[in-house]
């Protein structure tokens, strides 16, 4: 999709659609009003005829309006002015695409960033706009044998009554995009089969996304490597199967040449049938996403790369498969981590923390300004959150702040949960330094606790995206490009 902006008298504008929002005010207002004046009032007309009210989910297609320049006028109903919100303005994108996607117009101008959104400036609710209708034309169709249509809609151009705001509108939209690109990466990988994303596919596409972007530095560990830095956590993991583990690095150096790096750590478990503690077999084939906070730190490092951040920035990817088989870890096996303590396995189906832990450790030697871990680690997450918000805990109430705050900028939230030292102790083990598991009570928030005691040399974070990271069953089944936006906008907003 191709996106730019425009300035003008709309109704001179020549565009296959004009798209037009109306509120449940009696009176029209905005570029509604000015389009209704240019038409004759055919607009009102319609309105008091009752073919459109302005109430939400309302839509109108209006053909050859005389007066007006555009082959089409699409009227969007919102409900009540002051009311219109993130949630609102989405459902208004997605209806443009809904509309229009397979229609017979190739390019729309909007006319949507005009509205008034609650807590959100003319930049936030267009880039909003451009991230929402990028995810709507998302397609994945890879393993089709008949591949789905292209969309007829090619270009939107975004429209402003003032020239003044030719620059803000530009940022948005190029923020917007490498956004947009950065989720469809990360869900196209979500998306793929455990058979086709491996650990080293992922390594593969690490060398391939780095070859699209020269700003990119990339170096892939083997588990001979990881051995001999003391890895032994992260490959009880891979033990049992016959896929290899990666530990996957980019770096991007964009700031300053000494200046201390951001790094970002995602869980790459490409497939996950809970090894020797083996799942149960209904639904065992969405732990294919159990890598798709691997699949978010590529999304990010794209989209960094493409706008060119002056920010330092490392991505590292913890990735193994972990697999049932006679070389696989046994509950009550232990093992040594890179940190040097051990670790009594209770549950072999509780191994993202194993991966990354060894990872957290191995960020020390970056020295960062910050470390955030990328994970869908545990089931008690989307209990406590269900599939709205993601689970936020970290050692370090600043770090702790920029992310949340990120999240509400970018409509991509979490929801801070303790880390209070009684937790700790759930962790005990009677043979050896901690145990994986803290039992039935809390735990998300044990998880994060047992990450915690790898993280204490930085500001660290923890995000669980277990009930954020795909959409469950059903037609709409699939990964959702989060927290790509929220972690874009972390590393903007410390990008200044």
């Amino acid at each position: 999709m191709e996106f730019n902006v425009k300035h003008g008298t709309l109704e001179t504008i020549k565009s296959g659609c004009l798209v037009v929002a109306l509120s449940e005010a009696r009176s029209l207002s905005g570029p509604a009003a000015d389009l209704d004046k240019a038409c004759g009032g055919q607009i009102s007309a319609a309105i008091k005829h009752g073919d459109i009210t302005g109430k939400p989910g309302q839509s109108l297609m209006l053909f050859g309006l005389p007066g007006i320049t555009a082959q089409r006028v699409l009227l969007l109903g919102y409900g009540k002015e002051d009311e219109l919100n993130d949630r609102g303005l989405r459902k208004l994108a997605k209806a443009v695409v809904a509309q229009l996607k397979d229609g017979g117009a190739s390019d729309a101008l909007l006319t949507l960033p005009a509205l008034e959104i609650k807590d959100r400036d003319l930049y936030a609710r267009t880039r909003l706009l451009v991230e929402t209708i990028s995810d709507a034309l998302y397609q994945f169709d890879q393993f089709k044998s008949k591949k789905a249509s292209a969309p007829k809609l090619k270009k939107c151009l975004l429209w402003s009554a003032d020239k003044s705001d030719a620059a803000t509108l530009k940022s948005a939209i190029e923020h917007g995009q490498a956004i947009g690109s950065g989720m469809a990466l990360t869900k196209n990988l979500g998306n793929l089969p455990g058979n086709v994303c491996t650990p080293s596919y992922l390594a593969r596409e690490a060398k391939a996304l780095a070859k699209a972007h020269p700003e990119l530095e990339i170096e892939v560990l083997d588990e001979k490597a990881m051995k001999a830095l003391g890895m032994g956590s992260l490959l009880s993991v891979s033990a049992g199967s016959a896929e290899p583990a990666k530990l996957i690095r980019f770096s991007y150096n964009g700031g300053k040449a000494k200046g201390k790096p951001h790094v970002l750590v995602g869980k790459g478990i490409t497939f996950d049938t809970g090894g020797i503690n083996l799942k149960p077999g209904l639904n065992m084939d969405e732990m294919k996403y159990d890598m798709c906070g691997a699949a978010t730190v590529f999304g990010v490092m794209k989209a960094v790369a493409s706008l060119k951040l002056p920010i330092n920035v490392v991505g590292l990817i913890a990735a193994a498969e972990n697999m049932p088989s006679g070389t696989a870890t046994k509950p009550g096996d232990i093992v040594t981590s890179m940190s040097g303590q051990t670790i009594e396995i209770l549950n072999t189906d509780a191994e993202g923390r194993l991966v990354l832990c060894d990872a957290l450790t191995y960020a020390e030697r970056f020295k960062p300004a910050s470390v955030v871990d990328i994970a869908t680690l545990t089931g008690a997450c989307i209990v406590a959150l269900g599939s709205n918000v993601s689970g936020l805990m970290g050692n370090n109430d600043e770090l702790i702040d920029q992310l949340l705050s990120a999240g509400k900028q970018a409509d991509d939230r979490a929801w801070q949960l303790p880390l209070f030292e009684e937790y700790q102790e759930q962790l005990d083990s009677p043979f050896a330094d901690m145990a994986n598991i803290g039992g039935p009570k809390a735990g998300t928030i044990t998880a994060g606790c047992f990450l915690s005691r790898f993280a204490k040399a930085y500001p660290w974070a923890h995000l669980d995206i277990a009930g954020t990271a795909w959409i469950s069953g059903g037609k709409d089944k699939g990964a959702t490009g989060r927290p790509v936006p929220m972690l874009v906008q972390y590393l903007l907003n410390q990008a200044g």
